[in-house]
């Protein structure tokens, strides 16, 4: 049985694959996000995320290797670390939670960010990603469902 919060997730994440509640605004091509959310994303990735993961998602290249205090840097989002690895469910869950649990030093954001915003970061880094990538990643997500 799905619990009350894994329902809310999925009923979130499916209006973000219609576009977003936006009525006109299709999604990209072959992408689950709408351009709106895309420029929402960035703004937000601007002003939340950019300080740790860099303006273009390259953040740190040695991300693999815990630093002196222990916990890992954080890592890049452009697809060339391990983010496309992770569902939209477990990308949103770790932008709420922050990566302290997982050995990082990222903080939670459940606090600033509403559901919305979370998926438009998600969508705008997503948009650094090969098509090959995305690919790989759309097969995980659909089996997160």
């Amino acid at each position: 049985m799905i619990s009350g919060p894994k329902i809310a997730t999925i009923m979130v994440l499916t209006l973000a694959g219609c576009g977003g509640g936006d009525p006109g605004m299709a999604p990209v091509a072959g992408r689950w996000y709408t351009p709106a959310q895309v420029e929402a994303g960035r703004l937000l990735y601007a002003n939340h995320c950019t300080v740790c993961h860099a303006s273009d998602g390259s953040a740190t290249a040695d991300w693999r290797t815990p630093g002196a205090d222990g916990h890992y840097p954080p890592p890049p989002l452009n697809g060339s670390a391990h983010t496309w690895h992770h569902s939209r469910i477990q990308l949103d869950f770790t932008i709420q939670n922050g990566g302290i649990a997982f050995g990082g030093v990222m903080p939670a954001f459940a606090h600033l960010l509403n559901a919305q915003e979370r998926l438009s970061i998600i969508a705008y880094f997503q948009t650094w990603w090969t098509d090959e990538i995305y690919a790989k990643w759309a097969q995980i997500d659909a089996r997160s469902l």
